[in-house]
């Protein structure tokens, strides 16, 4: 493997340490390395110790906690990235796709232009569960394809070879640059450009290294380090390289014709998803088991369509021909859709795996010996402690998850809605509400679940205040990754759409289903959960979900926590009245996120919070929270905390003290 590749495992690699909080130790390794070059002499090990500590630098810097901006700031960038000509020309080229593709334009979009806005989240699932969800957006694969398109029509036009070689750069450069050089697309054409210079100086040179140059490029935005597709690209060609070598010793020297395409196909689709596996467990929270096949079915029809969706972008100001070719596309993009279809309803066709970060970084370090055994003459060694890597991911689970014996409440940041999970003594969840839902995705894809996963310990019951879309919106992802076995609920009858479709996802994840009633306990560990309200008799006659929220007083041995969901001032008083006794608390999770028709003096008073926790998202529409609810919060002597200033707030007690911290800072709370 060539210096370059090396010196992109360092740079990477100290770049994923900083981003992950682990610098201290990567200064260490760095400053450990530097004194081994500068005794044995070794310029090689020193420049790579350099560049470590270049990357570590870098990235700590990138990684410091930005400003949040306000949503007039998020409209003043978009408009001045609108005027930028890659901007102007994406935006161009999505309104050409929609006018062309009509109801298949989110996935036109999606395959040309990188835009998975309007991907719904059951799509999404359906391709990570059949193991094509790097095929659903534009990447290597894909403008690899338009290159290898680009260089066969100049060959047919008898384009002399090196000038054609030089028209493939050229327009795969322009048109990665047009749809906003997403990092997977760029480190193709970096790739494609270091192949054909290669061949132009007849200068061959190791695949690695063309990876590494390839890889290299993106992190000019550091933070690239952190995007999924980058991180599958980089991946998957690292295992495209590997079965290559697996393909020369083992087939062709046995196999010839169709029998060895479909072998190598094969192979190729069952390495890279081997090699791949760990990233889609650690964002997908399963592993598609049909993959392989999969793959070697969708290939074909992917290197098929693609050419042709960008012949009918390219044809666009010709509006007749390009009509005509989208029209020939529709068929294809609906097989393409089939096969993910018919892979990801196969029974068992997905392992469903939330891997730890303990079990994500072993899992890792597994495949990278895979690839070693797999390009190395000696396999033997590298192969065996990749397979005793991956017994230990599959014990790791019954090892009990390492815990500082606190219990702690996290208010997660999922913007205008609630998501708060509390943690026992020893490591498990309990979940409070799953954030919001969007037209691409949910809060508990996008916040809950990565939250879980990269702390370890099982989420063991869900309770759901009120059935509002910014309360329920990540409950069924959580439910099909998470799997817990019980979930609360005040049962409001007029439930939304989404509501009915989060009780089903239940259903069909075995999530058993619970009523709320006054004076019901859970007891988790040393954490009891006691709740207030609402009651049945109370909620028949209201109207408003909100006014039947599910209260919930958390205590560990002294301290107290109050969640309200959105109570409103009506509900207050019901607990006035029912449950005055109960309401002391020293942390209360404010009502409907700071609204004025919640948080009564007299209810506040009788609460008599030391802290006051407000869930909100940033410059929303609701002027929330509100200036007379913030003012009464003052009157009784609570500090405000919210995430739309300092983001997930962590709250934690050891039974006798409460510690908050957030945005980089930490309070003591003193106790009444």
């Amino acid at each position: 493997m060539p210096l370059i590749a090396f010196a992109y495992l360092a740079f990477a690699g100290a770049l994923l340490l900083a981003f992950t909080g682990f610098s201290t130790a990567g200064f260490g390794v760095a400053a450990v390395a530097i004194a081994y070059s500068a005794v044995r002499r070794d310029s090689r090990v020193a420049a790579l110790s350099m560049l470590f500590a270049a990357g570590l630098l870098l990235g700590l810097d990138s990684a410091t906690p930005a400003r949040r901006v306000s949503r007039d700031e998020v409209r003043a960038r978009s408009a001045a990235e609108s005027l930028h000509f890659g901007g102007k020309a994406r935006n161009a080229a999505a309104r050409r796709i929609e006018t062309l593709f009509g109801r298949d334009a989110p996935m036109a979009k999606a395959l040309l232009i990188a835009d998975q806005h309007s991907i719904p989240p059951e799509m999404r699932d359906r391709y990570a569960r059949a193991g094509i969800i790097h095929m659903l957006s534009i990447s290597g694969l894909h403008v690899a394809i338009i290159a290898a398109a680009i260089s066969l029509a100049c060959q047919v036009a008898r384009v002399p070879k090196r000038m054609g070689a030089v028209v493939t750069i050229l327009v795969t450069g322009l048109y990665v640059a047009i749809i906003g050089a997403p990092a997977p697309a760029l480190r193709s054409a970096v790739m494609l450009a270091a192949g054909a210079v290669s061949r132009i100086v007849q200068r061959p040179t190791s695949p690695w290294a063309s990876l590494a140059l390839g890889a290299f490029a993106p992190l000019a935005v550091p933070r690239t380090i952190l995007d999924l597709g980058y991180q599958l690209s980089v991946a998957g060609i690292a295992g495209l390289i590997a079965s290559g070598a697996l393909a020369r010793r083992f087939l062709n020297s046995r196999l010839t014709g169709s029998r060895l395409a479909v072998s190598r196909d094969l192979l190729t689709s069952i390495v890279a998803g081997l090699v791949t596996a760990p990233l889609v467990a650690w964002y997908f929270g399963r592993v598609s088991l049909v993959g392989p096949v999969a793959n070697l079915i969708a290939g074909p029809v992917i290197a098929l369509l693609q050419p042709m969706l960008f012949l009918a972008m390219a044809l666009a100001p010709l509006h007749s021909a390009a009509v005509f070719v989208a029209s020939a596309c529709h068929p294809l993009l609906a097989l393409f859709d089939g096969i993910a279809m018919t892979a990801a309803n196969v029974p068992g066709a997905a392992l469903s795996f939330v891997p730890s970060l303990a079990a994500a970084l072993l899992a890792g370090a597994s495949v990278v010996l895979l690839i070693v055994a797999a390009v190395s003459r000696y396999p033997a060694r590298p192969l065996i402690g990749s397979a005793g890597l991956l017994v230990a991911v599959v014990w790791l689970p019954v090892i009990p998850a390492p815990h500082s014996g606190l219990v702690e409440m996290h208010v997660l940041d999922v913007g205008q809605g609630d998501a708060i999970l509390v943690r026992t003594d020893r490591g498990r969840w309990i979940l409070f509400d799953a954030g919001r839902i969007w037209r691409s995705g949910d809060a508990g894809r996008s916040t809950i679940i990565p939250y879980v996963m990269r702390r370890g310990g099982k989420l063991v019951t869900f309770v759901l205040s009120h059935p509002h879309a910014d309360h329920l919106g990540g409950a069924a992802t959580v439910f099909r990754a998470l799997h817990p076995p019980v979930f609360y609920d005040a049962a409001f009858a007029q439930g939304s759409l989404a509501y009915r479709n989060v009780l089903q996802t239940a259903v069909q994840s075995r999530v058993e289903w619970r009523r709320v009633h006054p004076g019901d306990e859970i007891q988790v560990d040393d954490v009891n959960v006691h709740f207030l309200a609402p009651d049945s008799a109370w909620t028949a006659s209201l109207a408003d979900p909100n006014e039947a929220s599910t209260i919930a007083l958390v205590q560990y041995r002294s301290v107290r926590f109050l969640l309200v969901g959105d109570a409103e001032q009506a509900e207050e008083q019901w607990l006035l009245e029912h449950a005055r006794r109960d309401l002391r608390a020293d942390v209360i999770k404010v009502a409907h996120h700071g609204s004025s028709t919640s948080s009564g003096d007299e209810f506040l008073a009788a609460v008599n919070p030391q802290a006051a926790i407000i869930s909100v998202g940033v410059d929303n529409d609701y002027g929330h929270p509100s200036a007379d609810v913030l003012s009464a919060l003052g009157r009784v002597g609570a500090q405000v905390f919210r995430t739309d200033r300092q983001g997930t707030i962590l709250v934690s007690t050891d039974g006798r003290t409460i510690m908050i911290s957030a945005d980089g800072e930490r309070w003591d709370v003193s106790r009444n």
